[in-house]
């Protein structure tokens, strides 16, 4: 079987990479839960930390600093746009919370490769010295989220 190489990250964009695998233990996090048959409402308390904390502060990076490196109809980027659309949506429903967990689980999961194997891959080719010298300057001092006070997935 072959091996996949890491992906080489510009130093600019490794915060926000950092971000997508802490979206990444929190798809596993849930699968945890929902295997432990953990309580629904403990896990939704946690998806609305996660999205107040990690998510919500996250899409507007991404779309306020680097989804304009590419041209304004790229389609990688609306349908990142459109992704985070849905992933927000899942995020506040409340009609089905277990569905909602269920469906939040697997398309954060597919939302995060698909920005980390193809749109960051793009924007990190087009990007210029100068953007990517912006972005760093702007997530250099990301603070890290407390810890969640409810770790069910243990």
């Amino acid at each position: 079987m072959e091996r996949k190489k890491p992906i080489k990250r510009h130093k600019a964009l490794q915060p926000l990479s950092r971000q997508h695998h802490f979206g990444l233990l929190f798809s596993w996090k849930l699968r945890k839960g929902f295997h432990k048959n953990i309580e629904i409402q403990r896990m939704q308390d946690f998806a609305k930390w996660f999205y107040e904390h990690e998510i919500a502060p996250h899409f507007k990076d991404e779309e306020k600093y680097l989804f304009p490196i590419l041209e304004k109809d790229n389609e990688l980027v609306e349908r990142a746009l459109k992704e985070h659309r849905r992933i927000k949506r899942l995020f506040h429903d409340s009609k089905d919370p277990e569905k909602s967990l269920h469906q939040l689980e697997e398309e954060l999961d597919a939302h995060i490769r698909f920005e980390e194997r193809v749109l960051f891959n793009e924007i990190q080719n087009v990007a210029t010295e100068a953007q990517l010298q912006k972005i760093e300057e702007i997530h250099s001092n990301l603070e890290k989220s407390p810890e969640y006070h409810d770790p069910f997935w243990e």
